[in-house]
């Protein structure tokens, strides 16, 4: 069939690349001149010097096994692209959790790794075991109304501290007093109890777009039409001839395109508006119309990501600035950095650290001014500011309950991305196996 697919961001590159194997004619619209979405670099500088960054700090691990596998189809070298590491949550004292670095499966590492956890005392250490077994006997399942703080209810402050609240967070962008329990434990079961490897940290060396996004776009481009970058999609209809829609760029004037099929791979709100566009054929409108409140339905978290450069006359050109590439942080709300990431260790300029907040609050400024004291305080590292990202809606709130959009919105019009309805939170691997789900549903 002849498909568009509106938005280059992972999940669009994803229902391209998979539709294209298949067979279909695929072109792909972006609104920006960068592919990636959420997942992509930018321009800005340090010291003078031109710099890509990522509009948010993100990490894989081993478990996104459908994302790795795109990767090695697109062509791209995984074992150069990451630097693979054992899960650690190793705090700056020295303290946390490292997983020995052994081919075994990741039950036996989270066991080893949680029996050897610097700074934990043997009771902290034994009711995180205990719980985790009773998730295992129970089958990762729980009421579908239940929070991960309620989940957890018997483990020690420490174990809360030290694994839960930097793993919920950063997974499920949610806190865990109002994320969903379930969505956690099919984290922790495909994470901590799946194949060897799962739980494996996987550090991008490469800015966010060429790890993925671009090399779909090279693809996509020797198996077809040219990605269609700068254009965005105005208005979708449908008519006797198919799916047609309305398109502007910088460099297009307004045209209409007609097309046996569309996958919507944009943020929940802008495929709502371009459902809402349609005039849908009458036995699907009350599908779609339910469809369009589910998606205007969520709620959403923010993430900020805060770059900062070591001062010039505390960093050695030679010299790691972090003791590990990547650093959990005790967080609190004036001090909301729950990581750093040293991207000198992965690529970057020496002295160009990365800290993420998750489930943000506040405004760029405040931010920024907290985390810098922060990393000053809890590192002893003189920082200043390069540039500070934050992302009001980066993620849906991931919150028990939720009912999420289904990737079918009416025949022919499909949607992906990271908040279709599935088991997964919104992480580059649900987004991912939502654009290929999305192009698998193509009839």
């Amino acid at each position: 069939m002849k498909v568009a697919v509106v938005g280059a961001g992972w999940a669009g590159c994803a229902a391209a690349v998979e539709a294209t194997q298949r067979g279909h004619d695929v072109m792909l619209f972006e609104s920006a001149r960068i592919a990636g979405g959420r997942a992509r670099r930018v321009e800005t500088t340090v010291d003078g010097q031109p710099l890509q960054i990522d509009n948010g700090q993100h990490i894989l691990i081993g478990a996104y096994a459908e994302t790795l596998r795109l990767m090695t189809t697109l062509g791209v070298d995984t074992a150069t692209s990451f630097l693979r590491l054992p899960l650690r949550l190793q705090f700056p004292d020295g303290d946390g959790l490292n997983f020995p670095d052994w081919r075994v499966p990741a039950a036996v590492q989270a066991v080893f790794g949680i029996l050897g956890a610097r700074g934990w005392a043997w009771q902290d250490k034994w009711s995180l075991l205990r719980v985790a077994r009773r998730w295992q006997a129970g089958g990762f399942k729980c009421p579908a109304n239940m929070s991960v703080a309620t989940l957890c209810v018997g483990l020690s402050p420490r174990a809360m501290a030290g694994l839960i609240e930097p793993l919920c967070v950063s997974a499920l962008n949610t806190p865990a007093e109002r994320a969903s329990a379930q969505v956690f434990l099919r984290v922790i079961q495909d994470a901590l109890f799946s194949q060897v490897g799962a739980s494996d940290l996987l550090l991008p060396r490469t800015d966010l777009s060429t790890l993925l996004p671009d090399a779909a776009l090279r693809w996509l481009t020797q198996h077809g039409p040219a990605p269609r970058l700068g254009v965005r999609v105005e208005t979708l209809m449908h008519d006797a001839e198919g799916w047609q829609i309305k398109v502007r760029g910088n460099d297009v004037h307004s045209s209409a395109e007609t097309f046996e099929a569309v996958i919507l791979a944009c943020p929940a709100t802008e495929a709502a508006r371009l459902v809402e566009t349609a005039t849908t054929l009458e036995s699907s409108n009350a599908e779609s119309t339910r469809w369009m409140a589910l998606a205007n339905s969520l709620h959403y978290e923010a993430l900020a990501t805060v770059y900062a450069q070591v001062s010039s006359a505390n960093r050695n050109a030679t010299t790691a600035c972090l003791s590990q590439p990547l650093l959990a942080l005790p967080s609190s709300p004036n001090e909301p950095a729950q990581f750093v990431f040293d991207r000198g260790q992965l690529g970057g300029p020496t002295g160009l650290l990365a800290f993420v907040v998750s489930a943000s609050q506040g405004d760029t400024a405040q931010i920024s001014a907290q985390v810098l004291a922060q990393g000053q305080r809890q590192l002893g590292l003189p920082l200043e500011l390069v540039k500070t990202i934050v992302d009001k809606r980066a993620t849906f709130a991931c919150t028990p309950s939720l009912q999420r959009p289904g990737a079918q919105i009416a025949p022919g019009l499909l949607a992906c991305g990271d908040y279709i309805a599935g088991p997964y939170p919104a992480t580059l691997e649900g987004a991912v196996r939502s654009g290929l789900q999305a192009a698998k549903l193509l009839s």
